[in-house]
């Protein structure tokens, strides 16, 4: 249900999931309105810089030739990634959200963001509130967002903040973590940056377990009313 939604700046973060070149510029890996993603990006770091909340960067990059990469990890007829690259330069975070001074980008490997001791640092820093958003809603977003909240951490998912390779993987895959986001909250950007500026703002959180059962036919509906 919409309710009003406050966050304490003091105890949260912004985690930035994989906003990279490849999103925009590399046809298999394209995703949908990521301009307009980039756009709300940009809305919600500046109001965390502004607000003296920390900004957490993440991009995916695949060295294939690791032993930590899995045996059936799709790769290309010369052995490199298929996807992702070491060597790719579109692997680059989009210059428009790229990291400031100070602030810290993390090379994963693997889809969750949390595979690299990040829960350890936020617990120790006295996060409580995770603010989410990047690419791919239902792949590395998902990942993330369910790592955290196995962790203890409150989720603020930013759901136009978001963007996979379909309006359809994007949407679907946001109601299926507004399903289980409990102690959470679903926010639209405007709503994520007035609580970042210590405002009261709506936001959409789950009442009862398992809350939205959707099909094919009213899935946008409900997406939209979150």
């Amino acid at each position: 249900m919409r309710r009003p939604v406050t966050i304490p700046a003091s105890n949260s973060a912004l985690l930035c999931i994989d906003l990279q070149e490849e999103h925009r510029q590399d046809e298999r890996l394209l995703a949908v309105e990521f301009d307009r993603v980039i756009d709300n990006v940009v809305r919600l770091q500046e109001a965390a810089r502004q607000n003296g909340i920390p900004v957490y960067h993440f991009a995916y990059v695949v060295d294939a030739g690791s032993a930590t990469i899995l045996a059936h990890h799709p790769r290309l007829p010369d052995g490199r990634s298929a996807f992702s690259d070491k060597d790719d330069p579109l692997t680059a975070i989009c210059p428009e959200v790229a990291p400031l001074e100070g602030e810290r980008l993390t090379i994963k490997s693997e889809a969750s963001a949390f595979g690299t001791g990040l829960g350890d640092e936020l617990k120790a820093a006295g996060t409580e509130w995770l603010y989410v958003c990047g690419v791919w809603t239902e792949a590395c977003v998902d990942a993330t967002v369910k790592a955290a909240l196995k962790l203890g951490f409150r989720v603020a998912l930013v759901k136009d903040s978001c963007g996979s390779g379909s309006v359809a993987m994007h949407q679907t895959g946001i109601l299926n973590l507004a399903n289980r986001l409990y102690g959470g909250a679903v926010l639209t950007t405007e709503a994520a940056c007035r609580l970042v500026a210590g405002e009261t703002a709506e936001g959409w959180t789950p009442e009862t377990p398992v809350p939205i059962r959707y099909d094919y036919e009213d899935a946008a509906a409900l997406y939209k009313n979150l």
